[in-house]
């Protein structure tokens, strides 16, 4: 999955800095967001292969950026969050996440998660 890029959003550095690192030694460049407004920012400018988005963020929530995001793009996403309760679950992958992963959580599932979810293909996209 060389050269595919990931757009991490976490307001939290120490998550960004692990799951940075798995990663980059997968071989993906990795663009970092701390808060909502960033995260719509970073994915308008970068266009990432795929996104890691947490839901507690400041400025505007995960669920508003992934409502922001599914508007305009099918790039997959994969929700990364503290929220366990079920409902949460259900909501975040029916307003359009593609995989939802509680923290917390094993950085070596997450990647492998991410390469799994890169190797499906996409629509219109060759």
């Amino acid at each position: 999955m060389a050269g595919k890029k990931i757009l991490l959003v976490d307001d939290e550095p120490k998550v960004c800095d692990l799951l940075k690192a798995y990663l980059v030694k997968d071989g993906y460049e990795v663009i970092m967001a701390a808060d909502g407004k960033s995260a719509l920012e970073q994915a308008e400018r970068n266009k990432p292969d795929l996104i890691v988005l947490d839901l507690n963020l400041p400025e505007l929530d995960g669920l508003e950026v992934c409502r922001n995001i599914r508007r305009n793009s099918d790039v997959p996403i994969i929700m990364l969050t503290a929220r366990d309760d079920e409902v949460d679950k259900i909501v975040g992958l029916e307003i359009g996440a593609d995989d939802y992963v509680t923290k917390p959580f094993s950085p070596r599932e997450l990647a492998a998660r991410v390469n799994a979810v890169l190797r499906r293909p996409r629509e219109g996209v060759p």
